[in-house]
């Protein structure tokens, strides 16, 4: 059958039988018009609209105008004893070029010779297929399946673990769908008080409760069309349940404080980090509603799932600082293995924050293991550098046998996996000068006789690895009379 429909603008209802019976017969979806209630395109693909008995030119005029298509993508069947034909078919009109004249009685060969005229619908060019960041197995489905449902209207709950970007994939989901140009509406349904929640998504009228000065719309209203996309539905309170479930049987509702009913024609994407099933057995969530919600369910992985994708979220995450004027950073090897022993509790929501906090403290700069915060070092196979410093100095008052045994007890593992030992030399390198910097208070004089090198040289590496701020901004101790550049 063909997914597409006709409006039949008729004031006779004898002939809008008629008519709707043809259309029917043929395949199609007819609905009757009617000036109270708006159009309900099921599939905002409208093929055809006949115009028959109608004598108000206003009223025809709006009509047409709920169709919301170019006058160019519509055929427009008008009966021959239509007041409106010789309106519709004079030069002006921009739906001339369009028009087929049908005559009563009417004849089956007749209509199905006009419809076939209808002109292809026009699908609107999308820019590159949207797909949520990653190349592993675990998101490459998820895509698969946000592909998949995406040109259908049925509804989807999106599962998973706070941070894994749940709102990402609805995102994703309505900007690869029909509806791509209509609004994409969001809402949090834990973040929004019980008694306001109604309120929030089928609006109210003015002097509805305390507070309510005036009329405003509702998520419902505002989403017409498009996508509503229900955040942490798991929150929700039963009495809000039965509500939204029959807005979602009947694609009806009433603003609060108002006895007029509206339909919707609104996406719903529903999401949570609860277990519904878990929650439906307790009690706490409907059975019918968890049915309603979840006719597609998609799960999302947590981070600690698909860690190969790390490098390539971190990459996204630079481009996204760089649009908000911000500083790129970049990871060594060590910090990116030590990143991959943390669990991620917060998944990628929190690798992007992490990514956000040190492009501030090191910008342009690479973050090795020992820069990034405590929790997020992991287990160091490779010593680099603060315990053997720790081990020079404290032995400084010490015999030199002690110093050497000293020494000889640090041991270095080579980690199962191999080790690239550029990066991890480096890293020590930069875990020595750091303490030296430390226990000397910046000045690099100091720290250069520490570490038994040249103070040129030592500033040379101080603009190697980016690390100037450690030491004093004016250093013009005794030993160097001159400012660290």
């Amino acid at each position: 059958m063909p997914n597409s429909n006709v409006l039949i603008i008729e004031s006779n209802g004898t002939r809008a039988d008629i008519v709707t019976s043809a259309m029917q017969f043929m395949g199609y979806v007819p609905q009757r018009w009617d000036a109270s209630v708006p159009a309900d395109s099921i599939t905002h693909d409208w093929r055809a609209v006949y115009v028959g008995g109608i004598e108000d030119d206003e009223a025809c005029e709006q009509a047409l105008a709920s169709l919301d298509m170019p006058a160019d993508q519509v055929l427009v069947l008008v009966g021959a004893d239509s007041p409106q034909l010789q309106r519709l078919t004079r030069g002006g009109s921009t739906y001339a070029a369009q028009i087929e004249v049908l005559d009563f009685p009417l004849r089956y060969e007749r209509l199905a010779e006009a419809v076939r005229r209808a002109p292809t619908p026009r699908v609107a060019p999308s820019a590159a297929p949207l797909k949520l960041v990653g190349g592993s197995t675990a998101m490459g489905r998820v895509n698969a399946l946000i592909r998949q449902v995406s040109p259908f209207d049925s509804s989807v709950l999106v599962l998973g673990e706070s941070g894994t970007g749940k709102e990402m994939v609805a995102r994703a989901i309505h900007d690869c769908s029909p509806r791509r140009d209509k609004p994409f509406v969001a809402i949090n349904c834990g973040a929004i008080p019980a008694e306001l929640l109604e309120s929030e998504l089928f609006g109210h009228e003015k002097g509805a409760f305390t507070g309510a000065i005036s009329t405003r719309k509702g998520r419902f209203e505002m989403a017409e069309g498009g996508t509503l996309f229900l955040d942490e539905i798991g929150d929700m309170s039963l009495p809000m349940q039965v509500k939204l479930l029959r807005v979602l049987q009947e694609r009806m509702y009433e603003r609060v404080g108002s006895n007029r009913t509206q339909r919707c024609d609104v996406r719903i994407i529903a999401a949570t980090h609860r277990n519904l099933e878990s929650a439906t057995a307790e009690g706490r969530f409907r059975e019918d509603l968890y049915y309603r919600l979840s006719v597609f369910p998609l799960e999302m992985p947590s981070l600690r799932e698909h860690l190969d994708d790390m490098p390539e979220l971190i990459s996204e995450f630079n481009q996204r600082l760089q649009r908000r004027g911000l500083n790129i950073v970049r990871f060594s090897t060590s910090a990116l293995q030590a990143m991959r022993q943390h669990t991620w509790p917060g998944n990628v929501r929190e690798l992007s924050n992490l990514v956000e906090r040190l492009a501030i403290l090191y910008p342009n700069g690479e973050v090795r293991a020992n820069d990034l915060p405590e929790k997020y070092r992991g287990v160091q196979p490779i010593d680099e550098g603060g315990s053997i410093l720790r081990a020079m100095l404290d032995g400084q008052n010490k015999p030199a046998s002690a110093q050497g045994r000293g020494l000889m007890d640090t041991e270095v593992l080579l980690p199962e996996g191999g080790v690239d030992l550029k990066d991890h030399l480096a890293d020590i390198e930069v875990g020595l000068i750091r303490q030296a910097l430390d226990i000397t208070d910046g000045v690099v004089a100091h720290a250069a006789k520490l570490l038994h090198m040249q103070r040129t040289t030592l500033v040379e590496k101080l603009r190697k690895y980016g690390l100037q701020a450690c030491a004093r901004a004016n250093d013009a101790s005794p030993q160097s009379g001159t400012a660290v550049a």
